[in-house]
């Protein structure tokens, strides 16, 4: 946690917000005369920004609800505040939450990856993170990608894209969040942007950020970035691929000579046993599964094998430095603490209890009959999850509760529509 929080010279306005339980930004926008208030006290805000869905909808819950009135939390600097580069004299930096005790507040997300980050480190371990992020950059009126055909890796369409992609790379990275590289990606419009690992809460804090910025900056050029996981049905999905390795003395303990050791292989064991029931925490939405089909680059199944890009865990080796495990079946609109909460505490749980990963997937994961599916649709993850003690643990009581009840009520709020398709297809010829 920062100490300074000294602003930039020539600042006038300082933008303060926090992660709330969909991983969007929210807070307030501050003058800086009143900034050595903040710092002293924080500022007040609902906590009920915990316990709203991504439109802002607010529903009764165990914690927060309209018998307690709905009370305030504190919210105190977390960073340094950094200027923006497209905002003359404001300066960014996020936030941290208390409640009126100055406690942690019960149902706030990054609670849960604090605790297991607190966990790794009595065993004496450091987790470090490397984030990938999918998103399509579209046209804010007719929300479709103004390129056309899929130009994934080409540099000219990377060329065609800088005058967006060329500020998100440079003035976040300047801004602190530590960017390696952007490409464009599997469809037209759709890009990937990569953030240098870094130990996990800082990883996490920098997704939650990022995320904001990039809608910003997107909206500077004139596009609108979305992170949701699957916008066109016929197109690829977006995904958030995590890459762990934990560390200790220095040294990366999951290496050695460059190959994945017996403690990775714990690791990767764990996650491989709890992927399935942990689906919630990384596809929250009816929308994220339909990124859940073969052939498009997401897991179908809990397989895993080395460098191989359609199975759930991917093994990487090489240097010491850069042996880790990837797993990609996240979906870019989830909340990073819990999908970084679930997967570190699956990972910890192999390695204390010395689990054993199946055989590698040498081939097609896709069309492997005996590993074991993870849910393709939100009414089976959310079951999975309602049974299961591991999700309550690591997420927490009081937070499982929202994000089931976000889910169920997303269920409730699809099951109830008529949509276009349905009008097109049956209204004319039956």
């Amino acid at each position: 946690m920062s100490t300074d929080f000294s602003l930039p010279v020539g600042t006038h306005t300082v933008v303060m917000g926090i992660g709330d339980m969909n991983g969007i930004m929210r807070g307030k926008r501050i003058p800086a005369s009143h900034w050595p208030a903040v710092c002293e006290d924080g500022i007040a805000m609902s906590c009920a920004l915990f316990a709203i869905d991504m439109t802002c909808d607010v529903w009764d819950t165990p914690y927060v609800n309209f018998d307690n009135g709905y009370p305030d939390a504190h919210f105190m600097p977390l960073t340094q505040p950094v200027a923006v580069p497209w905002e003359a004299g404001v300066a960014f930096c996020m936030a941290y939450s208390v409640d009126k005790d100055h406690k942690p507040v019960p149902i706030d997300p990054r609670q849960a990856l604090q605790i297991q980050v607190e966990r790794a480190q009595a065993m004496g371990y450091e987790v470090n993170v490397g984030t990938e992020l999918e998103f399509y950059l579209l046209d804010p009126e007719t929300k479709q990608p103004r390129d056309r055909g899929i130009g994934v890796y080409g540099l000219d369409r990377a060329a065609q894209l800088e005058h967006v992609l060329g500020p998100i790379r440079r003035d976040i990275n300047d801004m602190g969040i530590p960017i390696e590289q952007s490409n464009p990606e599997y469809a037209a419009g759709q890009v990937e942007v990569n953030i240098r690992y870094g130990e996990a809460l800082q990883a996490a804090d920098r997704v939650i950020m990022f995320k904001n910025l990039v809608r910003e900056l997107a909206q500077s050029q004139g596009y609108m970035a979305t992170f949701m996981a699957k916008p066109f049905i016929e197109e690829s999905g977006n995904g958030f691929h995590t890459h762990y390795s934990l560390w200790k003395d220095g040294k990366n303990a999951f290496a050695d000579g460059g190959k994945l050791n017996d403690t990775g292989k714990a690791f990767l064991a764990g996650l491989q046993k709890r992927m399935a029931e942990m689906a919630l925490a990384n596809s929250t939405t009816p929308n994220a599964y339909r990124r859940r089909q073969p052939y498009t680059f997401c897991p179908i199944n809990t397989a895993w094998g080395y460098d191989n890009r359609t199975v759930g865990l991917r093994v990487i080796e090489g240097k010491d430095n850069a042996v880790r495990i990837e797993k990609r079946d996240g979906s870019a609109d989830c909340n990073p603490y819990y999908l970084l909460a679930t997967e570190i505490a699956a990972g910890l749980d192999g390695i204390e209890q010395n689990m054993q990963a199946g055989e590698p997937c040498l081939g097609n994961a896709y069309e492997l009959e005996d590993a074991e599916a993870i849910p393709a649709d939100l009414p089976t993850a959310l079951a999975l999850a309602r049974g299961s003690d591991f999700m309550k643990t690591v997420i927490g009581e009081h937070r499982f509760e929202i994000l089931a009840q976000q889910a169920e009520r997303e269920l409730e709020f699809m099951a109830n529509q008529v949509t276009q398709v349905e009008l097109d297809r049956y209204m004319g010829n039956l």
